[in-house]
């Protein structure tokens, strides 16, 4: 295994109580990393998730992550410094999708993606980001988002608006922060079959899973071990003249 000096930092996920942010805290624990699994809804998960990591022999908690809450943030960030030591890494994982014809949605279903995809990351991030400044050591964010945010989709538009504002907050950071050994970098996923796949997808009926597989060149849908080395590799100080940028792993399904 390739060592990407991961070892004893401190690793804060955020919506890591289940699939694909579960699996990208497992991955840091197996490098070595102290893993906070952050959940909101998805308490089970991110316990299960954080025992199995010490029965390994590592560190890792499970913590209250409500990034819609400035306190519920705050006391996150609190505790995890506490037990884990200051935070080193940030991946920004929480978002709301919601699939469907624009013209079917209103003001209400905008807010609550708006809510979580778009001021609850700038929020946890406000938090870290001074957190990763006051430790004065840098750090590393990874802001995750999925193709209908770089190139747009038909049937996820408000998914998509608020899933683009990732890529501005990604460079924003990288260039206001870089300063302060910060670097900011995002990963731009296709489908990935995850517990929650059915609801991204649209449904999993073989004809739709046929047409679905089809947009992809590679003629397979993503897992979670397709995304998280490159996840690791940018948050890893072997990246560290990287940053600003946005890499897609999507199987082909859409190119720059």
């Amino acid at each position: 295994m390739i060592d990407l000096r991961l070892t004893g930092t401190t690793v804060l996920v955020s919506g890591a109580g289940q699939g694909l942010g579960r699996a990208i805290g497992t991955a840091f624990a197996a490098q070595g990393a102290h893993v906070a699994f952050g959940y909101n809804s998805s308490a089970a998960g991110a316990e299960e998730a954080a025992a199995a990591v010490r029965a390994g022999g590592g560190r890792a908690i499970a913590v209250p992550l409500d990034i819609r809450r400035d306190d519920a943030v705050q006391a996150a960030v609190r505790r995890v410094t506490e037990e884990l030591g200051s935070i080193g890494v940030l991946i920004n994982n929480s978002a709301v999708t919601g699939r469907g014809p624009f013209l079917d949605t209103d003001a209400a279903e905008w807010e609550r993606q708006v809510e979580v995809t778009v001021t609850g990351t700038l929020r946890v991030t406000h938090a870290v980001v001074a957190a990763m400044i006051e430790a004065g050591a840098g750090g590393a964010i990874v802001n995750l988002l999925g193709d209908s945010g770089r190139v747009g989709e038909s049937g996820l538009l408000v998914t998509a608006t608020t899933r683009a504002s990732t890529i501005g907050l990604t460079k924003s950071v990288a260039k206001e922060f870089a300063r302060h050994g910060i670097r900011a970098n995002a990963v731009s996923i296709g489908l990935v079959q995850t517990d929650n796949f059915a609801g991204h997808a649209g449904g999993t009926d073989d004809e739709r899973m046929a047409r679905i597989i089809a947009l992809y060149p590679l003629r397979r849908l993503g897992r979670p071990e397709d995304v998280t080395p490159t996840i690791l590799l940018l948050a890893s100080p072997c990246s560290s003249w990287t940053t600003g940028q946005v890499i897609s792993v999507n199987g082909g399904y859409a190119m720059p």
